[in-house]
């Protein structure tokens, strides 16, 4: 029989000085300043205000921002945090002038000061080391998501298309492969019954989505040749698939992949091709074969005159994973899917199967949605539409404030630069640490006995060097 030890026991008492929670949450706190996103909101809400300020508008919005990417998802919870640390981190906004800002001073007129705002403070960021790889291509995701209302009284809120209530945001990720991650370049907020396929809405968030990136990287359709320009490729499902937002795409310079329905053309498509063994080997990301995977181009078996010239159309077959319900759509037990893409041949490593894989790829905006939404956008907690508009700006810079922060500071800890968002909080954001003041400065002293204290620490400093 084993001997059980007794633990001693901890004494327990609230007389402890210099301690503060979440400590991470000021890396992203200092890194909203350092690209100028606090002072250019600022200068976007100067004109909102009669006199001086107590709190720079700047300042509560990244305030906002900053605790949003630690959990906090709704103004409340944002004091709290904020105010919980005052003794670290200086003193904070209260709760009404944080309800004021959303609710008053981030209306329709300046939600475009907003946004060219974080498009500022992107250049900053990417200027610092955030930058994709140079002579990649851009791959810029397009889906909506619902989020649901629990109140009944918020405006804009309304019956949606899975028989719920609340809005259906569409929304616009930049694919960031090297972290596994997204910047979340745009987003517009819609009445719950919006549709998943309106080409208006698409052509506006692709505008919102080039106009939020560096100048130097939006694609130009009248630039010379002989200049290197950034390839900006947009992919969306079915929905993206319509022929205005492809002609706005083409008019825009960037390429397009999108999702094709599969109706009976690309099905006697599909069995001409399997008369033909046509088909050809799937690949994976690695570079290896697709196991039960084949793709195929269909261009010259579907009329595609409606759509801009050069328009392809590629198929896919693979069996269904098991336990799979079969669709009236799939042929002889494989399950097929379509899509249309501008992207010459060529272009594209590996042919066909490039270009398939590339477009499976946009599954990955599914990621990006979930945790945005665990960053601020699974609660809407404004009545008012705009002012829920507002709020999701400040998800969509916290979600930018943590992809900025792993490109910059984690990019060669791929535990921490890869890992989702509930990992990277208990991680980085909520590490504890302790503050000390001697000699004319402040240090923060990360608990030395946490796994990742090294890692954030070097973060850190790699921040702040990055911006000089």
């Amino acid at each position: 029989m084993k001997n059980i030890a007794t633990a001693a026991r901890v004494i327990v008492s609230a007389d402890g000085h210099g301690v503060v929670s979440h400590a991470g949450m000021a890396m992203l706190r200092e890194l909203a300043d350092r690209t100028g996103l606090s002072a250019q909101v600022t200068a976007a809400l100067a004109d909102t205000y009669r006199g001086p300020w107590v709190y720079a508008p700047g300042e509560v919005f990244a305030d906002l921002a900053a605790a949003v990417a630690d959990g906090a998802d709704c103004i409340d919870a944002v004091s709290q945090l904020c105010g919980d640390r005052e003794h670290a981190f200086g003193a904070k906004a209260s709760t009404t002038t944080m309800w004021r800002l959303i609710d008053q001073r981030i209306d329709a007129a300046h939600l475009p000061a907003v946004r060219a705002a974080r498009a500022a403070a992107r250049v900053a960021a990417w200027e610092a080391g955030a930058a994709p790889i140079s002579g990649d291509w851009l791959h810029i995701d397009i889906d909506a998501t619902l989020v649901i209302d629990h109140s009944d009284n918020k405006h804009g809120a309304t019956p949606t298309w899975k028989k719920t209530f609340g809005h259906h945001p569409l929304l616009a990720f930049l694919d960031r492969p090297e972290i596994a991650g997204g910047e979340a370049l745009a987003g517009l907020l819609r009445t719950g019954n919006a549709g998943s396929n309106t080409a208006s809405d698409h052509i506006i968030v692709l505008a919102q989505a080039l106009a939020a990136l560096p100048p130097g990287w939006r694609p130009d359709p009248n630039r010379d040749q002989d200049v290197p320009r950034p390839q900006v490729l947009v992919r969306c499902d079915t929905a993206g698939a319509t022929h205005r937002f492809a002609a706005a795409c083409r008019t825009a310079g960037v390429g397009f992949s999108f999702g094709y329905p599969v109706d009976a053309r690309v099905q006697d498509a599909v069995d001409t091709l399997n008369l033909g063994a046509c088909w050809y080997p799937a690949i994976e990301g690695a570079g290896g074969l697709r196991d039960g995977a084949w793709v195929a181009e269909a261009t010259d078996l579907v009329s595609l005159d409606s759509w801009p010239p050069g328009t392809r159309l590629i198929l896919r077959k693979e069996r269904p994973h098991p336990g799979a319900q079969l669709r009236f759509t799939d042929a002889d037990g494989m399950r097929v899917t379509a899509f249309i893409t501008d992207t010459p041949p060529g272009v594209v490593p590996g042919q066909v199967a490039g270009l398939e894989l590339r477009h499976r790829q946009h599954a990955r905006v599914e990621d990006r949605i979930r945790e945005l939404k665990a960053t601020g956008l699974r609660n809407l907690p404004c009545h008012g539409f705009w002012a829920n508009a507002a709020w999701l700006e400040i998800a969509l810079a916290a979600a930018d404030l943590v992809t900025w922060c792993r490109l910059i500071g984690f990019r060669t800890h791929p535990g921490l630069a890869r890992a989702e968002i509930a990992t990277f909080r208990y991680r980085v954001l909520h590490v504890a640490a302790r503050i000390t003041r001697s000699a004319r400065q402040v240090r923060l002293r990360i608990d030395a006995t946490w796994r990742w204290a090294a890692q954030i620490a070097t973060a850190w400093q790699k921040i702040r060097t990055a911006f000089g």
